[in-house]
């Protein structure tokens, strides 16, 4: 009898190990999980750009920082629990759409509901992701940050309607027939690319620029030296077709051009495609048309341009690519 529980034990105490190993290695998945959601912003895996990128979020606003991580801990939850490809799930490609929507909403909402929101609208990203990834699966073209435009422009446009979402006073309608172009004042050059890399996360800050760009390079120095060519190229167009010399020195004609460059020169390219840094190029370029056009779209209702540039100008040449596969 002594045997047959001594042996009953060490089968239980078998069993308790094996458990609390898989228990603290799904929560180590998971975290990595979730810093790689982080880095899928920049169209990158990898678990050290991540944290780069969010010691970068960090340094110019704890609070956006605090933000970001719950945002894409929430998207990356909500795919896991929801029976998601675990493949997906681990790459962090149900965590950037959350991170994004949590740190707009939180920055372009106010009142005491904004970070609730904020949270709110990171789960809802994860779900509209794996909505339109099966929508689109036979396409082959990827979502990017389509996702987290939309829940984003939707939350926010809500403001007109709900009393409880409450629009940053940062983001006023206007009416196009007062607008008027101005290219006065000098241009900060240097600000300009910094900070063209810095937009991608709404921030303003010169250091957490240079940390993005280093997170990038960490990545491999295909990242790093692309996002410089983009970033030149959209404060030289921008500046050649006349835009407004506050928007260049704040860097937002930057952030889509870096984007395109990295989706349609790197993450996307193949073999086959002998032209793939022109056409990179050429949809960073894109994008600078695409911001302008787009930004006067959304006056009346006060809603920022965010990626849907770069969203717009990368589906254009992958899609040509289905076509045309030197591009």
């Amino acid at each position: 009898m002594k045997n047959v529980e001594k042996k009953l034990r060490q089968e239980f105490d078998s069993i308790h190990e094996e458990t609390k190993s898989f228990r603290e290695g799904d929560v180590y998945q998971f975290v990595i999980a979730s810093v790689k959601g982080i880095s899928q912003i920049v169209l990158i895996e990898n678990v050290i750009t991540g944290l780069i990128i969010l010691a970068a979020i960090t340094v110019a606003s704890p609070f956006l920082g605090i933000v970001t991580l719950l945002s894409v801990v929430i998207g990356t939850f909500v795919a896991l629990i929801g029976g998601a490809d675990k493949n997906a799930v681990h790459s962090g490609l149900f965590g950037y759409n959350s991170a994004l929507s949590g740190l707009a909403l939180a920055l372009f909402l106010t009142g005491p509901y904004s970070w609730i929101i904020a949270l709110i609208g990171a789960a809802i990203a994860s779900i509209l992701t794996a909505a339109l990834m099966h929508f689109i699966k036979e396409t082959t073209i990827p979502i990017l940050t389509f996702p987290f435009v939309i829940i984003t422009w939707f939350m926010l446009l809500l403001s007109y309607k709900l009393e409880v979402f409450q629009l940053s006073s940062t983001l006023t309608p206007g009416t196009l027939s007062n607008w008027t172009l101005n290219i006065t004042g000098d241009i900060d050059w240097l600000s300009g690319f910094i900070l063209g890399i810095a937009q991608i996360f709404f921030l303003e800050n010169i250091i957490s620029g240079i940390l993005l760009f280093i997170a990038l390079f960490w990545a491999g120095w295909k990242f790093g030296l692309y996002a410089i060519i983009a970033s030149a190229m959209a404060l030289l167009t921008a500046f050649l077709l006349g835009a407004e010399h506050d928007l260049i020195s704040l860097g937002l004609y930057g952030y889509n051009a870096i984007l395109s460059i990295i989706a349609i020169s790197i993450i996307f390219k193949e073999t086959e495609n002998r032209f793939a840094l022109i056409s990179g190029i050429s949809g960073a370029v894109l994008t600078i048309l695409i911001t302008a056009s787009l930004s006067i779209w959304l006056v009346p209702f006060g809603l920022p341009a965010l990626t849907m540039a770069f969203v717009l100008s990368s589906w254009i040449f992958l899609g040509a690519r289905k076509v045309m596969p030197n591009f």
